[in-house]
């Protein structure tokens, strides 16, 4: 409990950690309202028939994702460009239980960050669809709990992602860099992938999988909450190497 407290003192006392999860906040909602402005007109000359309100709401994670996992990597990056780790391993010698600390504490401030985004995107998006006079969503809709609690969940696992790329790369740059590469290149490229590689970089590549979690309508070709877990298993991989990067490298 005392390490925990120790992580919680040093992530809130870092002006950062706030700036970037009021950015993300920000940032994802203009993004997914952006993103619905850009496309009403055609909406309303044909709507599609798998037209989903609730999976449109959250287009802007596409972008607030690096930012939620920015915040998750400089929770230990900032430590390595300071020397602060150092002290930081000299008060908790187990580096595991001081990686665990970390990913806890983490989680935690992705949370609460994810609940604001997640929500405050829903209505904002739910709020231009109506005044477009196209189909909206609600809570009491099948499937919007589900979609919007995966959506959460999905942001809470990029910071944990971005934690454990901070750890293994020890610099910001380093965890952004591998950050957009796992978030927005390589969907990006995958269409244009060769045969099976594009198959599977489009459909099981693991942020891509993660991202149908929290759609109703055109989801992929597995249940949402494979997406998901999915996503889980590829976060646990790269925390399980994060812990034998940080056990077996000089501080």
């Amino acid at each position: 409990m005392n390490l925990l407290a120790s992580e919680w003192i040093k992530t809130r006392s870092v002006l950062s950690t706030w700036i970037i999860a009021i950015a993300a906040v920000v940032v994802t909602v203009m993004v997914s309202v952006l993103g619905i402005s850009g496309l009403m007109a055609d909406w309303q000359a044909d709507l599609p028939a798998d037209f989903d309100p609730t999976g449109n709401s959250f287009k802007g994670i596409l972008v607030g994702q690096i930012l939620v996992a920015t915040l998750g990597a400089q929770a230990i990056t900032s430590e390595f460009a300071t020397g602060q780790i150092i002290t930081s391993l000299t008060i908790a010698p187990k580096r595991g239980a001081l990686l665990a600390a970390k990913l806890a504490i983490a989680a935690l401030v992705a949370l609460a960050t994810a609940v604001v985004i997640v929500g405050c995107s829903f209505a904002a998006s739910q709020v231009a669809l109506a005044a477009a006079g196209l189909p909206t969503a609600s809570l009491a809709d099948p499937g919007t709990i589900r979609a919007t609690l995966c959506a959460v969940a999905y942001l809470v696992l990029t910071a944990v992602l971005g934690l454990a790329f901070g750890t293994i790369t020890r610099s910001s740059s380093g965890a952004l860099a591998i950050i957009v590469t796992v978030g927005l290149l390589v969907p990006a490229l995958a269409p244009g992938m060769p045969g099976i590689l594009g198959d599977v970089a489009g459909t099981y590549w693991p942020t891509t999988a993660g991202q149908t979690s929290y759609t109703i309508t055109g989801a992929g070709p597995f249940p949402p909450l494979l997406g998901l877990g999915i996503m889980a298993v590829f976060t646990l991989w790269m925390a399980l190497a994060a812990h034998l990067t940080l056990k077996t490298r000089d501080a």
